[in-house]
């Protein structure tokens, strides 16, 4: 009979000096005792991701994206090797490997790669020699060879789908905290952990600011059903599983609030009335690979309008480029930045069928003098952009205000 296969992802807290590598090492040959076959995804130590980053900016605002993806993708070769160390010194066979040495074929978008294809055939060699897997994380290559990496948190998303190559029973996302909670609890003292939610929903807050996953990663899973276990590294507590469906999918209108502080928002002025200048607008954003988020266009007066859109901040330099660029073309006025915006968002698959809920999420915010500066909707969310210094005081009033603590 084939041994099950698991695939666990070990953050960058996870691994960030000697002591914790020893602990993910134990943990690892803990499964491996179980007659398991187990591939390890691993990030880079600490914040080691931040600190190369930061040499690079030293040197230039806007660094060359494939200098950056070979430079960035250091630190998980760094983790994959020491760990495979650790674990040998245990006396378990253990062989590391880096994207391109297991087949991981992206396009070319240097640092935010998609990937195209797995080829697991040396996964899958290590396997029939009785060997522990060390993948590292957050990279790939172009089918020139060229390294890429796969954006913030990339390393999740190369976990779900060596989850998804290997036809993997679950993938483990060990972190730094014990699962997925009804909101941060460093800004919420009464949130609650989650037992279970569903894709929909963990994609929804992923994308709207919770920090735990890689949204990407969470929308592989959901298309090809591959269940996660988000859990500590530093407890054996059970965390929070990600699924199709839970029991009371429809039942809890709202399953928790998320806040994003990394958003920028942009607005272009005096932009002539006309079909097709939006297009053109976001199709020069587009082609750079930037994610533009909430849209507002204002009635315009005098044949003009104002549009303002948000995107990532780490990415405000090349959209005010662009859009400054394109801005001239069309004949439009200034280009405005802010940074000082945060998204605050409800998140709930019982949106769907519980009314009432933006209406008191406005009122809400209202009372607490929180002025809203734009505003989305999704099937199963709302956000609001409001200034980044009431965000924490938004996030609690919302809080408490839907009852989130009794979830």
């Amino acid at each position: 009979m084939e041994k099950e296969i698991i695939v666990q992802k070990f953050g960058g807290s996870s691994v960030a000096n000697i002591e914790r590598i020893k602990n993910v090492a134990q943990r690892v040959v803990a499964y491996k005792n179980k007659h398991t076959q187990v591939a390890v995804v691993v990030s880079a130590l600490g914040d080691t991701t931040d600190e190369l980053e930061a040499l690079a900016f030293q040197l230039s605002p806007t660094p060359p994206e494939r200098e950056m993806a070979m430079l960035l993708s250091t630190g998980e070769q760094i983790s994959c090797a020491l760990l495979a160390m650790a674990i040998k010194a245990l006396g378990y066979e253990a062989i590391s490997f880096t994207g391109r040495q297991v087949g991981i074929k992206t396009d070319k978008i240097y640092t935010k790669a998609r990937i195209i294809t797995i080829d697991g055939r040396r996964i899958a060699k290590a396997f029939k020699e009785n060997k522990i897997v060390i993948v590292a994380g957050y990279q790939g290559v172009t089918h020139d060879d060229d390294i890429t990496t796969l954006g913030r948190g990339g390393s999740d998303l190369t976990a779900v789908a060596l989850a998804k190559a290997l036809k993997a029973k679950v993938c483990e996302i060990y972190t730094d905290v014990d699962g997925i909670y009804t909101a941060d609890p460093r800004i919420v003292k009464e949130a609650r952990k989650i037992k279970q939610i569903t894709f929909d929903e963990m994609l929804e807050m992923a994308f709207l600011g919770a920090q735990v996953m890689q949204a990407r990663s969470i929308e592989v899973a959901k298309r090809f059903n591959i269940p996660l276990h988000v859990r500590s590294s530093f407890s054996k507590e059970e965390g929070t599983m990600i699924v199709k469906e839970t029991e009371k999918m429809e039942e809890i209108a709202v399953r928790g609030v998320t806040c994003n502080k990394n958003e920028a928002k942009i607005t272009i002025c005096s932009v002539p009335d006309k079909p097709g200048i939006a297009a053109k607008v976001f199709g020069e954003i587009s082609k750079l690979g930037i994610n533009v988020d909430t849209i507002v266009q204002n009635v315009p007066h005098d044949r003009l309008s104002d549009i303002s859109f948000t995107v990532p901040k780490a990415d405000l330099n090349k959209a005010i480029k662009a859009t400054e660029a394109i801005g001239k073309k069309i004949g439009a006025g200034e280009v405005l930045e802010d940074r000082n915006i945060a998204r605050v968002s409800l998140v709930g698959s019982g949106m769907r069928l519980h009314s009432g809920i933006a209406a008191k999420m406005f009122k809400i915010l209202a009372d607490e003098q929180i002025n809203i500066g734009m505003i989305s909707t999704s099937e199963i969310s709302i956000s609001c952009i409001i200034q980044q210094d009431l965000a924490d005081k938004a996030i609690q009033a919302l809080h408490k205000a839907f009852k989130l603590e009794q979830i």
